[in-house]
């Protein structure tokens, strides 16, 4: 990843790991978001606080020596952005206990819809997958399978446990976030990668015993997200579909959309997600208004009148 020059605070890299790896951010959008927080990191040593104990107190103080320095209101409105991001990060990683950036406000740009692939892409990725040979092939279509099947956020998938998969249940046991636990359905296809890499799995383990479905001998002893994300850019290559349009997120985005425009109630699509609220499951609502609109085109009042 390509960084300005500038030391960051550790939780600065890992909030800008996950943007890259979960969500496929650009680029350009990570190397302005690590000169944003590195910039706030500068100013929080200057009032004696770091990223983990500023106030709101200090983030106001922050927002009014932008204003004061006369940056243009969409430089000032994405460092506002980066602020709320990250903080809301620290909170859901259990950094810090409150996030001091949730009440902070400013010009509010439009929300943009969520980046998913179309059908055809996803099909185009699973075929590359399948014609992957060996254990890194069985893993990596297991991989793919279940984050298309579940729509698990790629932190919760490098998370399961192996006793989440279990032959006799069409379900899995979820942590997200908070420790929140739901069962969310995996699909026959998803079911029958998995069943096809777990005598496979002992290849992975490096000769240790792993509790992970998905182990790895690094650190973590299961595979990062960083590396998840890799694997789907090369499947990507292989498959014809931009590596810049495919990431974990983005496979995410692909199964609530798919699942809603095939007709899935929303409420549905929420559980299974593990959104607290149902407004942040409405940014996919987009779908639900293309289907509309294709239902109403067969209206026989849509139609044009016959002429005689």
């Amino acid at each position: 990843m390509n960084r300005p020059a500038v030391v960051l605070d550790r939780h600065v890299e890992a909030f800008l790991d996950m943007l890259a790896a979960e969500r496929g951010v650009a680029a350009a959008t990570l190397a302005a978001y690590s000169g944003d927080l590195a910039d706030f990191c500068r100013f929080a040593t200057t009032r004696g606080c770091g990223s983990t104990t500023c106030t709101q107190t200090d983030l106001r103080a922050y927002l009014r020596r932008l204003s004061g320095a006369g940056l243009g209101g969409a430089t000032i409105a994405r460092r506002l952005s980066a602020l709320r991001q990250f903080h809301r990060f620290l909170q859901a990683e259990g950094v810090r206990p409150e996030d001091p950036a949730a009440a902070l406000t400013g010009a509010r740009r439009p929300r943009r819809l969520p980046r998913y692939l179309s059908e055809a892409e996803v099909e185009a990725l699973l075929a590359a997958a399948r014609a992957r040979t060996g254990h890194s092939g069985a893993r990596v279509l297991a991989i793919v399978e279940t984050l298309y099947a579940t729509g698990l956020r790629i932190s919760e998938l490098v998370a399961l446990p192996l006793a989440a998969v279990r032959a006799d249940q069409p379900l899995i046991l979820v942590t997200g976030k908070g420790g929140r636990e739901r069962l969310v359905p995996l699909g026959s296809r998803a079911r029958t990668a998995l069943e096809d890499y777990l005598p496979r799995r002992a290849r992975f383990l490096g000769g240790r015993a792993s509790a992970w479905l998905f182990p790895s001998r690094g650190v973590l002893g299961h595979l990062t997200r960083q590396r998840v994300a890799q694997e789907l850019k090369a499947l990507a290559r292989t498959a014809g579909v931009p590596p810049a349009k495919v990431s974990p997120h983005v496979l995410r985005h692909a199964f609530a959309s798919h699942l809603l425009a095939h007709g899935a109630d929303l409420r549905a699509v929420q559980k299974m997600l593990g959104h607290a609220d149902i407004a942040t499951t409405q940014i996919y609502t987009h779908v639900l208004a293309e289907r509309l609109r294709a239902v109403m085109a067969q209206h026989p009042l849509a139609r044009p009148p016959a002429r005689h």
